[in-house]
């Protein structure tokens, strides 16, 4: 479909903000959804950090939410939610409990505490402003992806971390989608090549077109042992969807997850992906949903290796390099 623009915003209902600070190195991104979004979402890392995500297993209660947002800051970047909370609250936004309106807003965090940025920020953390920024800044169409929001201090084993996106369209006119900070203890490139594990997913060369190498060397690369990691993210789609339902989304946005990135789910990785429906086109059948489920899948490993690939590192010293640094020629 032509006005396809290969990111989460392709779903209608969708917007995207982020707030970056280069010399922090660390940002905030938020997914706002016009309405509220029936949703869901899996922790299957070690070492996870999150807010209100409790909240979105398919026994509780509520059943939608306003807005997702992935921040960077280890637990330090929790406080971003209350930013966006604010700025939701000021739009009157929320689930309403008699004349209160409480917005609901899931949050996953990544560390990204040790990659040379200046975190000396005194007694308080900037996350709450940079959450509200990030709302703000909210709009629907195209956005920056790599060293931007969430990704900003993201890093891997191989080579710096970034915020990807990518969509699809399922045979049924559905379209569904990825968003992802990837911030991992392993490494979604192959060996010491510049090779990503999701090529076989790859669409219309959007991370190099390079394909799969000759022989892939799959020994484990790790980062570090010095804390926790986490890639975190969010799969959305327009086709309606119960709660039991996006919990299996998010369970495929896992597989993706996987699939883009080795080794993934680690004892220090945080791995989190949320799930949601804008529900602006009918379903109920079981073979669009499998369907949504595969797509899932593969927007989510395509997401990954774009964020990495479209990164830049960060202005400190002796920072990560990208991908673009290590492979200028592309090789």
């Amino acid at each position: 479909m032509p006005d396809l623009l290969n990111l989460i915003t392709d779903i209608d209902g969708v917007s995207v903000g982020h707030a970056t600070d280069l010399a922090l190195g660390s940002g905030v991104t938020v997914i706002v959804f016009d309405a509220p979004a029936v949703a869901s979402g899996t922790v299957l890392g070690g070492a996870p950090g999150g807010r209100d995500t409790g909240l979105l297993d398919p026994s509780m209660t509520v059943n939608a939410v306003d807005a997702f947002v992935l921040s960077g800051g280890s637990a330090f970047g929790l406080d971003a939610a209350g930013g966006v909370q604010a700025g939701l609250r000021e739009l009157g936004r929320g689930f309403a409990v008699g004349p209160v309106r409480i917005p609901i807003v899931p949050q996953a965090i990544l560390m990204d505490l040790l990659n040379g940025g200046d975190k000396d920020w005194g007694l308080h953390s900037p996350y709450r402003d940079m959450g509200y920024a990030a709302l703000k800044a909210a709009a629907k169409g195209t956005f920056t992806l790599g060293t931007t929001g969430a990704g900003t201090g993201a890093t891997t084993a191989t080579v710096k971390g970034g915020l990807g996106s990518a969509s699809a369209v399922s045979s049924a006119g559905h379209r569904v989608a990825a968003i992802v900070a990837v911030n991992a203890l392993g490494s979604a490139t192959i060996g010491d090549g510049p090779h990503f594990w999701a090529a076989p997913f790859e669409k219309d060369a959007e991370f190099g077109g390079l394909g799969m190498p000759a022989i892939a060397d799959h020994r484990m690369r790790l980062k570090g042992m010095n804390g926790p990691a986490t890639t975190i993210g969010a799969v959305v789609t327009d086709a309606q969807l119960t709660k039991a339902e996006a919990h299996r989304l998010s369970l495929a946005g896992h597989d993706g997850l996987a699939r883009a990135l080795l080794p993934a789910h680690l004892p220090l990785d945080g791995d989190t992906v949320f799930a949601a429906s804008t529900a602006r086109h009918r379903r109920d059948d079981m073979a669009s949903l499998m369907e949504l489920c595969h797509l899932a899948t593969i927007v989510m490993a395509r997401a990954i290796a774009r964020g990495v690939y479209a990164a830049t590192a960060l202005p400190a010293e002796g920072a990560q390099k990208a991908w673009r640094d290590r492979y200028p020629d592309g090789h």
